[in-house]
């Protein structure tokens, strides 16, 4: 069975977590949004998928390559805008060809997470942050390699380690290779993507921290996006870039989560 999916592009609303990479691969709880897409269509029995890119697309083909990881066969086409489901039926689908998922599973928008139209992703930052809460219970699939549910409502990748003083209050979701330092506040409602450093004395609540991104010591992030230097009330839908990247900036490498001097950790997640 075939399938297309068409990658929103730039949407005004959230300009500034384009600035990032393409919306259609901009990392939700650990996996880009693309991913969650493909996963769906597989389950409804997919098995050949074109996608049409019509921002970076280059940026989408290395996130799925030819979708052998998946089983798929996976054809990405660049597009110089984005288009809509009948403009991509008409462009992609042979009329003759019966072999395709039903509407409207055959051609799809990503514009929401899988089944969950009520919580479009790019009408603000707000819907942004609802959108990825709210999926935040259902990110913790079987084939997610050790995350555990440490405690009810708090869920903690692989390799994430967590001082013995930190407090996590649920719901919250630490991704992999997170560190959190001691005496900080985790939660409620709190995504800490991939490689977050989060550093001592800090309280993270109502927010994301994006992946790679430091969160300097005593520092307080409420109802907001961080990323990078970038940070983002969705609350006010203010937005602002950090310049002391003593309290937020992005890390460059990975190398501060195991250089000497941040060690040594504390304690390792159970």
């Amino acid at each position: 069975m075939k399938a297309l999916l068409i990658c929103p592009v730039k949407r005004k609303p959230v300009a500034t977590l384009a600035e990032h990479a393409p919306l259609a691969v901009l990392p939700i709880l650990g996996k880009a949004l693309i991913e969650y897409w493909l996963e769906y269509l597989v389950a409804l029995g997919a098995r050949d998928i074109c996608i049409s890119a019509g921002d970076r697309y280059e940026d989408v083909l290395a996130c799925v390559s030819d979708g052998a990881r998946w089983g798929l066969r996976i054809t990405v086409f660049p597009e110089i805008r984005e288009l809509s489901s009948a403009e991509a039926r008409a462009k992609y689908r042979d009329a003759g060809d019966s072999n395709w998922l039903p509407a409207p599973h055959d051609a799809l928008l990503m514009d929401h997470l899988p089944s969950q139209p009520e919580f479009p992703l790019f009408a603000s930052y707000a819907a942004w942050f609802a959108a990825a809460t709210n999926w935040l219970p259902r990110a913790a699939t079987p084939d997610r390699i050790g995350v555990r549910e440490i405690k009810p409502g708090v869920w903690v990748g692989q390799r994430t380690r967590v001082a013995a003083s930190a407090e996590l209050r649920a719901p919250c979701w630490l991704g992999e290779y997170v560190y959190i330092g001691g005496d900080t506040i985790i939660g409620p409602n709190v995504i800490l993507e991939n490689k977050a450093f989060v550093d001592h004395g800090v309280t993270v609540a109502d927010s994301l921290v994006g992946p790679e991104t430091f969160v300097g010591a005593f520092t307080e992030i409420h109802n907001s996006i961080a990323w990078g230097s970038t940070l983002v009330n969705w609350k006010r839908e203010s937005c602002l870039k950090v310049p002391d990247a003593f309290l937020l900036c992005p890390l460059k490498s990975p190398a501060p989560l195991f250089t000497s001097a941040f060690q040594p950790l504390e304690v390792e997640t159970p």
